[in-house]
């Protein structure tokens, strides 16, 4: 039997030490820079992972302290350090060699450990190492991708396409992060084992072109936007689609929210495909809504769901366009039909599948997202969409016919309606006619 030992100290004596040992613990999960905008790189909320988890983790490639080491991983792994002896075997006798890299990222090891949300359970020594050779790795392959390095005869990745669009869509993922400062800093101190072009290639540029795959644009495009800076990769492609265009304010403060597709072609508001720089770019003027024409497919959602996530946790330090244009974009879809119609007129290809699973993956998106429908750049387009309905006759008459009109059972019924309404008048009229003066007949 357990002896009970006896202490003269109160009990809450005992528990306000124990509660003043755990306040001095070092934070093991939350790193004590959270909420800070030097830090960019987090866990992706667990309300965002129940919508699409797969999203949010690599198939193929770890970058970064949260996914590294995990088994299905380890593949890529090896190509990281083929890839490095590569780039060594490369550098002029005037370059960089390893010592020199490591030299240059470990100066930043507190600036490192400041940009991830959770607590690094890594030492200085290991973390230095990992942002060297994910460092290193990303250039290089950037560098073979586009063309400015040389790339091995049966290399694997370039052999099989299908893995260099998986590694693509690995970098967009926003746990599989470092930071860009780190690249950059490592993409300086390459220039001299690239080939000749490649010396005056900015890193955004680079990066921006070979991930066209994703959402295609013009060459002129990727020109214009290529010395764009993010917080890293994800954010980098992110902000290559925002519009240079300043927001446009609404006069009101609280705007309501948009009806959907059917709704407003029900009141006649046309849908017109554009062609812009960006999808991003939503017009309405005359009673005609216009949006960029968009590709929807896999690695299109995936791009989505990971900028929002970003959005959503760094929402006090960068701007909210991914958001406000899928909630946009899910007020419009209300059912597999709004999928239909804007597929109908060109506004958007289907490539996930069916309307229903077009519908569903909007209708996951519009839930739970905190985004101020009354301040974002899109503010402006829903109050002159809502005013349009609202002031206009031509409207009002068109949502009329549309309720009352739009099948022959809804007519027959407002038909009867009104004959019934014209004949309880006329009854009416006839049961006071005979009193009317005053003088009843007979």
């Amino acid at each position: 039997m357990e002896e009970i030992v006896e202490t003269d100290q109160p009990s809450y004596l005992i528990t306000i030490k124990e509660m003043e040992d755990k306040i001095k613990e070092t934070p093991q999960l939350l790193n004590p820079t959270a909420g800070k905008e030097s830090c960019c790189i987090f866990r992706v909320p667990q309300h965002l992972v129940q919508i699409n988890g797969k999203a949010y983790h690599p198939q193929l490639l770890s970058i970064g302290p949260y996914h590294h080491g995990k088994p299905h991983l380890n593949m890529i792994e090896d190509i990281k350090w083929k890839y490095l002896g590569e780039l060594l075997d490369r550098t002029p006798p005037n370059g960089q060699k390893l010592d020199g890299y490591l030299k240059l990222v470990a100066p930043m090891e507190n600036q490192i450990r400041d940009c991830y949300s959770e607590y690094i359970p890594f030492n200085g020594s290991d973390l230095i190492k990992m942002m060297v050779l994910d460092g290193l790795f990303i250039i290089e392959l950037l560098s073979k991708w586009g063309g400015l390095a040389p790339c091995a005869q049966g290399d694997p990745i370039f052999n099989m396409a299908w893995i260099l669009n998986f590694l693509g869509l690995d970098l967009l993922l926003l746990e599989n992060q470092i930071p860009f400062f780190i690249l950059q800093t490592l993409f300086e101190n390459t220039r001299v084992t690239r080939t000749s072009g490649g010396d005056d290639q900015s890193l955004a540029k680079l990066f921006l072109a070979n991930m066209n795959y994703v959402m295609p644009r013009p060459d002129e495009v990727l020109k214009r936007i290529g010395n764009v800076e993010g917080k890293h990769l994800l954010d980098l492609f992110r902000l290559s689609f925002i519009p240079a265009s300043p927001q446009q304010k609404p006069r009101n403060k609280n705007v309501q929210l948009i009806p959907s597709v059917e709704k407003l072609d029900a009141a006649e508001i046309k849908f017109k495909p554009t062609k812009c720089d960006t999808f991003l770019d939503i017009r309405f003027h005359n009673g005609v809504l216009e949006i960029p024409h968009i590709i929807i497919e896999d690695s299109t959602t995936l791009f989505f769901l990971n900028s929002v996530a970003f959005e959503q946790c760094y929402d006090r330090y960068c701007s909210n366009h991914m958001t406000a244009y899928l909630v946009f974009m899910s007020l419009l879809i209300k059912n597999p039909s709004d999928v239909g119609f804007l597929c109908d007129r060109k506004v958007m290809e289907n490539y996930i599948g069916t309307d229903k699973k077009m519908f569903q993956f909007f209708d996951d998106m519009g839930k739970d997202l905190i985004c101020n429908f009354s301040n974002n750049y899109l503010s402006k387009v829903a109050e002159d969409l809502n005013e349009y309905r609202r002031n206009s006759l031509h409207v009002q008459w068109a949502e009329f016919k549309h309720t009352y009109f739009n099948t022959a059972w809804a007519f027959i019924s407002a038909l009867a309606a009104f004959i019934l309404l014209i004949l309880t008048f006329i009854q009416a009229f006839f049961a006071v006619y005979p009193y009317a003066g005053g003088k009843p007949i007979g």
